[in-house]
Parts: structure tokens; C-alpha cells; sequence
């Protein structure tokens, strides 16, 4: 099997939680793997772009995932070869908004 091109590591607080993890943790399993497959696509096949990963702005990206009924976005960004998640979310509205953008901008902002 091929080498990804990037790693994943998912992004960790000071109090040691990794929130796209728990994120991931209290989805479906069905969604779960969606997700993660999705993930699994842009590690493999990065840079990638529309219609799975949509840039945000300089050095924030998004993985677009397309779950039964809903959307899921895990905001990430790449540092080196590794793609570190910093923040998932169920989408509910057209645009993604402002708070979960400045949440994963924040949490960049601490690697």
C-alpha cells in the first residue's frame, strides 16, 4: 500500500482534550466512517480541492463530508506533512459560520 502524503494528528488543549475526537466519538457509527474516510482521501491525496476540501483561507482548510441527512466540516490545517484537525462541526446553515471558523483559527493560532 502507498505512504499518505500527510499524517493526521488531531489537535490537543491544554487540558489535554482533543475535540475533534470527541467530536468524532459521539457520531454514528455510519458517520464516523464516512468522516473518516474522507480524511483518509485528503491524506492520501493532498493538495486536494472542491468538491471534498474547500480552503477557508491562508493555511485553513476544510473536509466537506456528506452524511445521511446532514453535513459534517472538519476545519484543518498543514503543518509540514502533518494535517492537524482542529474543529468539527455539523453544518447547519449555507455558510460556515463565523464562530466555528474563529474557533479552528484559534486553535491554529496555538500550534
Amino acid at each position: 500500500m502507498t505512504e499518505p502524503i500527510l499524517s493526521v494528528k488531531f489537535f490537543r488543549t491544554e487540558a489535554a482534550n482533543e475535540p475533534v475526537r470527541e467530536f468524532l466519538r459521539d457520531l454514528p457509527p455510519r458517520d464516523r466512517k464516512v468522516i473518516g474516510t474522507d480524511i483518509k482521501e485528503v491524506q492520501f491525496g493532498w493538495p486536494l480541492g472542491m468538491p471534498l476540501v474547500k480552503k477557508m483561507e491562508k493555511d485553513l482548510w476544510e473536509v466537506r463530508s456528506h452524511l445521511e441527512g446532514r453535513i459534517a466540516r472538519v476545519l484543518f490545517t498543514v503543518i509540514e506533512k502533518q494535517m492537524v484537525l482542529l474543529h468539527a462541526f455539523i453544518k447547519k446553515s449555507q455558510k460556515t459560520p463565523q464562530s466555528d471558523l474563529n474557533t479552528a483559527k484559534a486553535r491554529k493560532s496555538r500550534l
